[in-house]
């Protein structure tokens, strides 16, 4: 039975709790700051890169990887990207991974030996050197 004293909304809850809204606040944030960070770290290598010289040396490959990521799109198909690295040495013995494209990665085996050219972590081209007898 109803009575006066049934009220089946609190009058004075005219929105949701301020929990929530510190939640949603906190969530928006750490998306915001993580896309700020990406942007950041993005363009301060963009601009090393700029600022570095086009070097040429050289290098040992030393070790190829693929870095393969699936992706499913709303209609449920599955498509995956494939990123291509190689990791060259050089003669001073440094070594750095650099990305290619797939017909450079290819194309370059463990053991090449070559001549690198390169402008930061930009890969420029490989040349392999001539196998001597």
């Amino acid at each position: 039975m109803l009575t006066d004293d049934f009220v089946p909304f609190d009058p004075a809850m005219t929105g949701p709790p301020t929990g929530f809204f510190l939640f949603f606040g906190l969530v928006a944030a750490l998306v915001v700051a993580g896309i700020g960070y990406t942007l950041v770290k993005g363009i301060s290598q963009w601009r090393a890169d700029e600022a570095s010289p086009l070097r040429s040396v050289d290098a040992l490959v030393v070790s190829r990887r693929t870095d393969v990521r699936r992706h499913t799109r709303t209609d449920a198909r599955a498509t995956s990207t494939s990123t291509y690295y190689v990791t060259f040495e050089e003669d001073s013995g440094q070594r750095r991974e650099l990305q290619v494209s797939g017909s450079e990665y290819g194309q370059l085996a463990e053991g090449d030996r070559g001549h690198l050219i390169h402008q930061g972590s930009r890969y420029k081209g490989f040349t392999r050197a001539a196998v001597r007898d």
